[in-house]
């Protein structure tokens, strides 16, 4: 028997995760972003990463059209900005007011974020209600700042040294 979903979500709040905003963009549906925290380096050489979508996501079938994604960490300052590509509104929305531009694969790359990956999809697997999708990474953008951190449901900064 397994542990129940909600012993499983009470466990995974007490991990301490950046946050992301994962976009896309393609001919059927337009530019498409989405939060998410499930995101991961898997190869330095390749240099290739990971994001976890759930399946009912509507960002997942721009990825899939596009083949590419791109990664964008979000500094302390842009809970905002999470809260805006968390869900609720239509994509339309989501770039609304927001600073961005086409990476070299085509996907949005937001600006003013601590750093972006411009992906190319080489893998994709369903693991129950997620597919992990697996990008190499074909750009990259680092700027300076803090990172936005999530942590027991709620979001938090790096503590003053």
């Amino acid at each position: 028997m397994t542990v129940s979903v909600d012993d499983f979500k009470k466990a995974l709040q007490l991990w301490a995760s950046g946050v992301t905003v994962v976009t896309t963009s393609s001919e059927k549906f337009g530019v498409q972003g989405m939060t998410v925290t499930a995101f991961t380096s898997v190869s330095v050489n390749p240099p290739q990463v990971l994001v976890c979508i759930n399946d009912s996501a509507d960002s997942g079938a721009g990825i899939e059209e596009s083949q590419s994604f791109a990664v964008n960490i979000l500094n302390a300052d842009q809970q905002d900005l999470s809260n805006q590509f968390a869900g609720g509104t239509s994509q339309q929305q989501r770039f609304e007011n927001t600073d961005w531009k086409a990476g070299i694969t085509g996907a949005p790359i937001l600006n003013n974020t601590l750093m972006s990956l411009d992906c190319k999809v080489v893998e994709k697997v369903l693991a129950g209600t997620h597919w992990i999708i697996i990008g190499e990474v074909h750009d990259c953008v680092c700027r300076s700042g803090e990172p936005l951190l999530y942590y027991r449901g709620a979001y938090r900064e790096l503590g003053n040294d």
